[in-house]
């Protein structure tokens, strides 16, 4: 069965229990939670007059293309009343498919791996947590190479 790696996040209400809620809504959509990383609290990235964010990345078994992972997280995130008014803005919930099962999706409205993954510490903090040696499909690296990459980025 295809795993998937998936990046979520919260900066409005109860950011935890967001988090919380949105696994629960997902494995009732048949999506199989197999690890999830620590919550890391983190600025808001793009758009930066926002209240943090509290972000994890977790991953999961589907027999969902990766079109219909997208359509079922897309509902989870209106059943927690997701509006999208702007984009980087303040959300209840977030969920990005950031990998899928190692391959490379190129769609109107689906890009997989995930475009900015490697540009952001707050998806590559937690999913090396859970993936280290998971290999970006694209940039042959591994996920924890990207983030001393990432790091080392800001050293200079």
């Amino acid at each position: 069965m295809p795993f998937a790696y998936i990046g979520i996040g919260s900066n409005l209400g109860n950011r935890e229990e967001n988090l919380r809620k949105a696994l629960l809504l997902m494995e009732r959509k048949g999506i199989k939670i197999k690890d999830v990383s620590s919550f890391h609290e983190t600025p808001p990235w793009g758009k930066t007059d926002q209240p943090p964010f509290l972000n994890a990345a977790i991953k999961v078994e589907t027999d969902l293309s990766p079109e219909d992972l997208l359509t079922a997280l897309l509902e989870v995130e209106k059943e927690m009343g997701r509006v999208r008014e702007e984009k980087w803005g303040p959300r209840v919930i977030d969920l990005d498919i950031l990998l899928f099962n190692g391959e490379v999706v190129e769609r109107p409205g689906l890009k997989i791996p995930h475009p900015y993954m490697h540009e952001r510490e707050f998806v590559l903090t937690p999913l090396a947590e859970i993936a280290p040696d998971v290999v970006h499909p694209v940039l042959k690296k591994t996920v924890k190479d990207l983030l001393r990459e990432r790091n080392q980025i800001f050293l200079l």
